[in-house]
């Protein structure tokens, strides 16, 4: 990864100092709209001797050429620093430009400040939610360091193991903002986000080992979540009277037949609807999790309930002005008023939005027999590894199996007596 940084030296007077006439001279190094000051120990007249337009002396004698002499020493050997920071492919800062220049260079990087350089410098390459969970996991240390070593920040080098335990247990019980805890795997997700800033530290030779080589992430494997058809047949049955719950229950049904994610379904157009190779209409989209990732092509043969939501809001005015296929609202919003969709139908479930792919997946297609090789292309998937996920087998098909069984082994019964009967 490359960095461009704006850089820039000024020299200045503080004029709240003055003293019989006199003013400190002070330097101000900016590094990416950031600056810090430090006094160069050195006063002037501020009325007769200081071009303040130019951030220099007035060369009216040779004290003050002298003067001015000294200052470009000094903008040349902040300059030099600056370059000597960018030859190491250090994280470049105006407090890291000041410190070399004035020997206090630190000892190595700071964790926050790489941090801070792996979140700006992956914002084209991140989806706005996952940026958003870096910057949680940023949060969290910041707090960690604050309560539990009493700093706002630590060298990659202090890193060991015992911080890394620390910090997992930290995060269990310190939620941020009144939250609740996290979870096993909420708080192994960040330690991932931390090992992956940690490791991009590795490859750019800012650390010499991993701390956490030794670590083993534990993941508490859980039952994804899906509705079943008396309860997908609820929510589409009831009446609802408030208009948000109203179109939220559309977009959900809609994912639930077509087993769109949420990102997906929001950024639909009215062109992605095509007739297909049947003469049925079709939804020609792409999926893909990563900004300048590869986009999949996904084509899904749209179902008559999905069809039904995409006819009722074709003409609704926001829509239109939109350009978009479907009315959009924020995640969060969506997931908040599918909590109260739930408790209204009585589903004592967590719904979320992703819920719906869950349902598309399990009750909608596998539990109806379609093949799973149907169902992982119709959900995009690379691999068919990955739509086992989704292949729940629920208690009413494994009745309708055995069922068949029986009826099948009771025919073959009946066909070896009435052979021997013969």
């Amino acid at each position: 990864m490359t960095t461009k940084n704006t850089f820039g030296i000024v020299f200045f007077l503080k004029k709240y100092k003055v003293k019989k006439g006199k003013a400190p001279i002070y330097a101000r190094i900016t590094v990416d709209g950031k600056r810090v000051d430090f006094s160069l120990k050195k006063d002037i007249d501020i009325d007769n001797n200081w071009n303040f337009e130019k951030g220099m002396a007035k060369s009216k004698n040779d004290e003050t050429r002298k003067l001015n002499t000294y200052l470009e020493q000094i903008r040349s050997g902040i300059v030099e620093c600056y370059q000597q920071l960018q030859l190491r492919k250090c994280i470049i800062t105006a407090e890291a430009v000041k410190k070399l220049y004035l020997g206090e260079e630190e000892k190595g990087h700071s964790l926050i400040s790489v941090f801070e350089y792996h979140n700006s410098e992956m914002k084209r390459e991140l989806e706005p939610g996952t940026q958003k969970n870096y910057g949680t996991t940023k949060r969290y240390i910041e707090s960690f360091l604050k309560r539990k070593h009493h700093t706002s920040d630590i060298y990659l080098t202090q890193l060991n193991y015992k911080f890394l335990n620390d910090f997992i247990k930290f995060v269990k019980e310190n939620p941020l903002d009144s939250k609740k805890p996290c979870t096993q795997n909420g708080t192994m997700k960040h330690v991932e986000r931390l090992r992956k800033v940690v490791n991009m530290s590795i490859k750019n030779e800012w650390l010499d080992k991993d701390p956490f080589l030794k670590f083993s992430p534990h993941f508490v494997k859980k039952e994804r979540g899906f509705l079943l058809l008396e309860e997908l047949e609820a929510i589409e049955n009831k009446v609802f009277t408030i208009e948000r719950l109203k179109l939220v229950r559309d977009l959900f049904i809609f994912s639930c037949f077509t087993g769109l994610a949420y990102a997906d379904a929001m950024k639909l157009v009215p062109h992605d609807v095509r007739l297909g190779i049947d003469g049925k209409y079709w939804l020609f989209s792409v999926r893909k999790k990563n900004k300048n990732k590869t986009e999949e092509q996904v084509k899904i043969p749209l179902l008559p309930k999905a069809l039904a939501i995409i006819e009722k809001y074709k003409n609704n005015p926001i829509v239109l002005s939109s350009g978009f296929l479907l009315p959009r609202l924020s995640n969060q919003k969506t997931n908040a008023y599918l909590k109260e969709i739930a408790d209204v139908c009585k589903i004592d479930k967590d719904l979320t939005f992703h819920m719906a792919r869950h349902t598309f997946a399990t009750t909608v297609t596998l539990t109806n027999g379609v093949p799973m090789e149907t169902v992982s292309k119709v959900l995009g998937h690379k691999s068919i590894r990955t739509t086992q996920i989704y292949a729940k087998v629920i208690e009413k098909k494994v009745s309708e199996d055995m069922d068949a069984l029986c009826s099948k082994l009771n025919h073959q019964s009946k066909k070896i007596i009435n052979s021997n009967a013969g």
